[in-house]
This record gives C-alpha cells, sequence and structure tokens, in this order.
C-alpha cells in the first residue's frame, strides 16, 4: 500500500509539470499563433520534446501506477537502447502530420478510445485481417468501428520507423505515442507514455459490436461501459471532454432531433432554438449520404445501428455562445455547452441527468479547464495500459494492418 501510494504520489506530480507546461504552451500559442505549414513544424517538434521530459521526467517513471502486473511490465522509454529515436521520430512525424490535416487529433483520440476500450491497447482495431485468417470479421467491420480514420497516418508513422529500427516498435506503442502528441498539438494537455506494448494476433469483432458506448446510451449505460474498464465517474466525465475537439457526424444528431426514441418528434430536453440551430447544420437529405467519407469525428463516438456517413456535422466549438471565451480545443466549452442543455449527443447531455456527474461538469466549466486538463490527462495515462500485452505476449507487427507471418 505505501509503494502504490508512493507511485501515485510521483506520478501525480509530473502530470501537474506536464499539464503546466502545455497549459504555458497553449498561452503561448494564442499569442504567436505559429504557422503550421511544412515550414513551421519545428518549433512544434521543440514544444512537445520539450513537454515529453528528455532528461527531465524520466525519473519520475521507473515504474507504473497500476497494480496490473502486465501493465508493470510497461516502462518509461523502453525503446532506449533497440530505437533510441523512436518517440522523436513519432513526434517529428506527428507534427508533419498535423500541419497537413488539422483533424488528425480527433481521428487519432478515437481510433485510440475505440483499440483500448476493446481487449485493451493492443492495436487489434488496425487489423485486416484476424490472425491470418482473411474470412473471420474484424473490428473494422464492426458498426461502431465503421467510421473510424487515421489508419493512414498510424501507418505512415510505422513506416517510418520500420526504416530506422524494423520489427523493433510495436504498432501499439505507435498509436499510444501518435495519439498523445496529436492532443498536444490540439492544445490539449501533455501526459506521459509508458511502452513496451505489444500486438495482438487476433481482432475482436463481436466484442466491438456490444463493447463501445454509444452516442444515444443513457447515463447509467455510459457509466457502466466505463466502469467495466476501471473507471469512476470523474473520469468518465473527463475522457468525454475529448468531445471538445472534432465534428459530430449529423447522422448522430438527426434522429435526436427528428424522430427521438421513435417519437417522431425531437428530444423533448433540447432548447427549441437549439433543435433549429442543428436542422440548419444539418439540413441536406441524409437519406441520399452514402459517401464513406465521414467527419472528422469526435472521439469516442461509437456507431449506432445506421451505417450511412456524411461530411456534415458540428462540433462543440462551433456551437457554443460567443458570451462565452474560446481558446484552444481543450476548454470548458464541452461542459458549458451541457450546463445550457446543448449536448450534440444524447450520452453528452446524460451527463447532467446524475448528480455526481453533473457536479463535475458543473467543476470543469469553472475554471477555463484547468481541472479538466489535469485529470483528462490522468484518465488518459490510465486507458492507454488497459489489459496491455507484454513481453513474450503477442507479436510486433512489421504492418500494423497484418499479423506477422508466422515462421
Amino acid at each position: 500500500m505505501l509503494f502504490e501510494t508512493k507511485v501515485w504520489l510521483v506520478l501525480s506530480v509530473a502530470v501537474v509539470l506536464a499539464v503546466r507546461i502545455s497549459l504555458t504552451n497553449r498561452r503561448l500559442q494564442a499569442d504567436t499563433k505559429p504557422s503550421l505549414s511544412s515550414s513551421g513544424v519545428e518549433p512544434l517538434v521543440a514544444f512537445v520534446s520539450l513537454a515529453s521530459g528528455d532528461g527531465g521526467l524520466d525519473d519520475f517513471f521507473s515504474e507504473t501506477a497500476t497494480t496490473d502486473v502486465t501493465a508493470q511490465n510497461l516502462e518509461y522509454d523502453f525503446y532506449r537502447d533497440t530505437c533510441p529515436r523512436a518517440e522523436k521520430i513519432v513526434r517529428t512525424k506527428m507534427a508533419w502530420i498535423y500541419g497537413q490535416h488539422r483533424d488528425v487529433s480527433a481521428q487519432l483520440l478515437r481510433l485510440f478510445f475505440h483499440d483500448c476500450f476493446i481487449e485493451g491497447c493492443d492495436a487489434s482495431v488496425l487489423l485486416d485481417d484476424s490472425n491470418g485468417n482473411q474470412n473471420h470479421a474484424i473490428e473494422k467491420q464492426a458498426i461502431p468501428n465503421r467510421s473510424l480514420k487515421g489508419f493512414d497516418k498510424i501507418d505512415e508513422i510505422k513506416e517510418r520507423l520500420e526504416n530506422e529500427c524494423p520489427g523493433v516498435v510495436s504498432c501499439a506503442d505507435v498509436l499510444a505515442l501518435a495519439t498523445r502528441d496529436a492532443i498536444v498539438l490540439a492544445g490539449g494537455p501533455f501526459y506521459p507514455i509508458l511502452t513496451g506494448r505489444r500486438d495482438s494476433t487476433s481482432s475482436f469483432f463481436n466484442e466491438a459490436m456490444t463493447g463501445i458506448p454509444r452516442p444515444d446510451d443513457n447515463i447509467n449505460q455510459t457509466l457502466h461501459q466505463f466502469s467495466l474498464r476501471g473507471f469512476d465517474e470523474r473520469e468518465t466525465v473527463a475522457l468525454l471532454g475529448g468531445h471538445n475537439i472534432g465534428k459530430i457526424g449529423c447522422e448522430f444528431i438527426m434522429s435526436r432531433i427528428n424522430n427521438f426514441k421513435g417519437t417522431g418528434q425531437p428530444d423533448p430536453t433540447i432548447p427549441p432554438e437549439f433543435v433549429t440551430e442543428m436542422r440548419l447544420n444539418c439540413d441536406d437529405d441524409l437519406n441520399q449520404a452514402t459517401s464513406n467519407a465521414a467527419a472528422a469525428a469526435s472521439p469516442f463516438v461509437s456507431r449506432g445501428l445506421r451505417e450511412k456517413f456524411t461530411s456534415q456535422g458540428m462540433s462543440y466549438y462551433q456551437q457554443l455562445s460567443s458570451s462565452f471565451s474560446t481558446g484552444a480545443g481543450f476548454d470548458s466549452h464541452y461542459y458549458q455547452s451541457l450546463l445550457r442543455g446543448r449536448g450534440l449527443l444524447f450520452a453528452d447531455q446524460q451527463l447532467m441527468a446524475n448528480k455526481r456527474t453533473a457536479r463535475v461538469v458543473t467543476a470543469y466549466a469553472s475554471d477555463g479547464g484547468s481541472a479538466f486538463r489535469m485529470d483528462f490527462a490522468r484518465a488518459m495515462m490510465k486507458m492507454s495500459v488497459l489489459n496491455v500485452l507484454t513481453g513474450s505476449q503477442g507479436e510486433v507487427r512489421f504492418d500494423c494492418s497484418l499479423p506477422t507471418p508466422s515462421s
């Protein structure tokens, strides 16, 4: 017990330092508005390198903050001997990708969430076949995953790592590191990532069909899904704050404003003026939307039973009243919207239907995002070690979409 308390204290100090660095960077970015063109990538790389504490935070993470035996096999800077430049390569490539595709942060955060929530952070969601069996249904084909994006970005980073250190860095670690760096680039908090994950040889279609929280879940269903992975109410509210960035596609919104629970009417809890606003933003006939080019979906949104995609959508940032301050994506605007009854998703607004989660929402909305950013960083650290494979478990894939062929 004393050991665990000491570890958590050390981790807490590290997160405080990291989040303070990211908050400072957020203020600097607001003042300077640096270019993210190819010529403006280096300052971002320099910041992420500083925030990652090369030579500074290493001492905090000689041990993990979990009692799970497998997760304790993870290390800070696991590749320091076998691929010393691995994390720098991920940071540099991620900064370049972000400069070309600003929506990548939301894409990777959602991809990482869908991976970790199904059998752990093992890169199983990236597979195109399961254990060499192309006839076996895979996670990508599960309805909640059909609008996932960002696979090509992970492939780009993995290819660069394979050129540097063939067969060394796992796809699971690439996804974990790239997601963290993408969050920082979008103005979110830095959090340390332990490495040493191994990749799954199998994909889990059935689990993905039932294990991802749905956008129309009520508060009890949402809390239940998160509690199965060890998250309490406060951590659940913090993780759902990932909806601060990205768009929520209109296909997730339309049933709530046109045919809520099969009534043929809007959700009665939505303010009438907000129903009008949402309809104006999603006024195209979605029945004609057959393109698979989905919007850069907001993180933690799973698919319902509908399968049609649309490029339309809304973000919490765009629908926030001008009476509230707006800064980087990772501030309090998501929670301010919920206080006003303007949650885009039923599951989001349901956070106000439970006294305990509503208190957390109120707290996060009241301080400009500082408490949220701290809790989000801690929750992401916790999620990143869910049921990981380590040691001799699993494998290290050469291609993130395919299991390594048996020798």
